[in-house]
């Protein structure tokens, strides 16, 4: 029987107690399509990192309720950037850049998304509703896994192979967003206010992707959210099999 992958996901930070931690549906939605969820404590030293992801096969990056310092792409603080924690920048970065060495398979769900893109030299915008000309609201109120908003879908794209459509409905629990895509990416779907829903690693064997909303949250229940998570396990199942 082969061997299922093993995926790095990297935690939170809780401020008042202390805690490393991560919501359930993150582990959940990679155990339900055949890999093994592995979590990544916010401990920003290289070698430590280097020596967690030597044991990996791909790397799903959370979303997080933290903000990632404006510092990293060359900006002073928006007044409304939210609270940034330093060891989940930290780690996120060098997650990323040991995966890039590595060549591993990479998803980044909405904070991870922004890490991904900041990692590639990117920008973002601070807050949407301040930034945005007659924005959408992208900060939804529950149910969480409500698709609240529509996005345009690039065609000739990997999510639009998922959807097999150029339009489709998501969930939205964000005030950042990509503004700039960095190096080797590029934008493959956006709301209908120009904000960047999806971005996609354009080189050839490179697996990098990056969605703005939460899959996770509706992976049981929403048919692109369930693919998007099987296109990332089976890349990492290459990554398995190469290996053996």
């Amino acid at each position: 029987m082969a061997k299922p992958p093993r995926i790095g996901l990297t935690m939170r930070l809780e401020d008042n107690t202390r805690r490393f931690y991560l919501g359930r549906d993150y582990s959940e939605a990679v155990e339900a399509c055949g890999a093994i969820p592995v979590h990544i404590p916010l401990i920003p030293k290289p070698d430590y990192i280097s020596s967690v992801l030597q044991e990996l096969d791909g790397i799903l990056l959370p979303g997080c309720d933290s903000d990632m310092d404006p510092a990293y792409y060359g900006e002073e603080p928006h007044p409304k950037l939210g609270r940034v924690v330093p060891e989940k920048d930290e780690t996120d970065l060098l997650v990323l850049a040991e995966a890039e060495r590595l060549n591993l398979a990479v998803l980044g769900i909405c904070f991870g998304m922004q890490a991904l893109n900041v990692s590639r030299g990117g920008s973002l915008i601070q807050d949407i509703e301040a930034q945005v000309p007659d924005c959408l609201k992208h900060q939804q109120q529950g149910p969480l896994a409500r698709n609240s908003h529509g996005i345009s879908i690039e065609d000739r794209s990997t999510l639009h192979e998922l959807a097999t459509s150029v339009e489709a409905r998501v969930n939205s629990h964000h005030h950042q967003a990509v503004k700039q895509p960095g190096r080797d990416l590029k934008a493959t779907a956006w709301a209908k206010d120009g904000v960047i829903e999806c971005i996609e690693d354009t080189r050839d064997g490179k697996f990098a992707f990056g969605v703005q909303w939460h899959p996770e949250l509706s992976w049981a229940t929403d048919d692109i959210s369930r693919k998007i998570f099987e296109v990332f396990v089976a890349r990492c199942r290459t990554a398995t099999a190469n290996a053996a």
